[in-house]
Parts: C-alpha cells; sequence; structure tokens
C-alpha cells in the first residue's frame, strides 16, 4: 500500500472528487487548521494502522448504521481498536436492532461510499437525516482523524475543531458510553 510520508497542511491539488472540496471548502470557511496525509484507499481500520504512523495519532472507526426499518440513521464515531457490539449501541440509543446501513443511504445522506465515511461528510446531509453518535472514549484524545468523503485522504483535526465543523453542519452529537469488552474482568 502506498502512503505519501509528506504531511501537508492545504489542500490537494489536482483531480479530486467535488465533495472532498466542499469539505475544505468547509474547513477554510470556519478556519479549522489540518494534517492531511494522501494515500491509496484506505477502507478497513488494519490499513488506517499503517496512516495512523504518518499521521501520529489514531484514526477513529466510523460506522453508519440504520434501524431495522431504516427510517433512522447514525454514524457512530468509536475509537479504531475498540470492538463494537450493537446491543449496547441500541439499548444507549433507545433502538432497536441496529445494523449496518446499505450502501445507497450513504451514498443518498453522505455522499460517500463504505470505506470512507467520516463525520466530515454531515455536510451533505443538508435534511438532518443521520444522528452523529461519538462514543465518550473518543473524547479522550487530542486529535481525531477521518476521510474528506473519499479515502485516498486522511486529515488529523483537533478534537474541539471537528466538534466545530459537525456543529456548524447541523449535526450536534449524542454521546454514549460504549463498553469494551477487552477490559471487562471475566
Amino acid at each position: 500500500m502506498y502512503i505519501d510520508q509528506t504531511k501537508y497542511t492545504t489542500r490537494p491539488a489536482g483531480n479530486r472528487i467535488p465533495q472532498e472540496f466542499a469539505i475544505y471548502d468547509r474547513l477554510e470557511e470556519l478556519d479549522i487548521p489540518y494534517v492531511r496525509v494522501d494515500h491509496d484507499h484506505a477502507d478497513t481500520i488494519e490499513i488506517c494502522h499503517q496512516v495512523e504512523q504518518v499521521l501520529g495519532s489514531k484514526i477513529c472507526k466510523n460506522l453508519f448504521l440504520c434501524n431495522k426499518q431504516q427510517t433512522d440513521f447514525y454514524l457512530l464515531m468509536m475509537p479504531g481498536d475498540k470492538p463494537f457490539k450493537t446491543k449496547f449501541l441500541s439499548a444507549q440509543l433507545g433502538c432497536t436492532r441496529l445494523s449496518f446501513a446499505d450502501d445507497g443511504h450513504m451514498q443518498d445522506y453522505l455522499q460517500t461510499v463504505p470505506g470512507s465515511v467520516s463525520a466530515l461528510e454531515l455536510l451533505f446531509d443538508r435534511s438532518h437525516q443521520v444522528q452523529l453518535v461519538i462514543d465518550k472514549d473518543l473524547m479522550a484524545n487530542e486529535y481525531i482523524s477521518g476521510h474528506p468523503g473519499i479515502s485516498t485522504s486522511t486529515l488529523q483535526l483537533k478534537r474541539e475543531d471537528l466538534l466545530s465543523f459537525v456543529e456548524s453542519t447541523g449535526h450536534p452529537p449524542v454521546y454514549v458510553d460504549l463498553p469494551d469488552p477487552r477490559k471487562e474482568e471475566p
């Protein structure tokens, strides 16, 4: 896998998708600094671990979920190495049986594809169909990283700056406290 070892602090030049440029436009409008690393498609958390080595910080896991009826949609941000158990999230959100939402809804609401989703794509959910949900453990990190519309770049933002970005899109987060089964006593 190719990963450019350079850390950029500006938007890329050249041939990029419009969604990516829209995200850079909003970051500039809000005067939010970031560090950018370019790479081949990094659409799994395992590949993202390699990108983390260049960034110097962790990349969070972003899961696009929905209820059984596919009427309520959630974007869950959590630590990348923390296992996800849907029953704990469902209980805290007061909904039944969450599962992964389909590609079509992801494209319709967030204008992206699986493996590329992050909170930055909430910019495109102008009808506010997606609820942002953040695991409180993620708030312990100084930086939160995600893909800007497509998984060929990763942006590192200060936690407060990412929260300002999502607030500017009209998506105030709901915080949950997901247990980490790796830390539980046997």
